[in-house]
């Protein structure tokens, strides 16, 4: 993928949800929400602060993110659906136990 996003963007690939309930329900495709949750597929450099001083990114390429609902602008890239957003849109980093 040819895509860099800039300054404190970030591109974010949603995970599919699971197909069953805990109790062993199916959920149709017309009753799930979008998930809000994600894998970090790229980073750009970091915010720079008015004197210039470059502000790291926090997440990095392959954490598993929760963002909210709404976040980030949907886009297609070479057939793929993903999200570019904010960092700050990210609300957290998911870690395996």
């Amino acid at each position: 993928m040819a895509f860099k996003p800039l300054h404190d963007r970030v591109l974010v690939k949603r995970v599919e949800s699971e197909e069953k309930t805990k109790g062993g329900l199916i959920i149709p495709d017309s009753a799930k929400e979008k998930p809000a949750e994600g894998l970090v597929v790229a980073c750009g450099e970091g915010a720079r602060k008015d004197s210039g001083e470059l502000i790291a990114m926090t997440v990095k390429a392959g954490d598993k993110v929760l963002f909210g609902k709404w976040s980030g602008t949907e886009v297609s890239i070479d057939g793929e659906e993903l999200l570019i957003m904010k960092e700050s849109d990210i609300l957290g980093i998911t870690e395996a136990a």
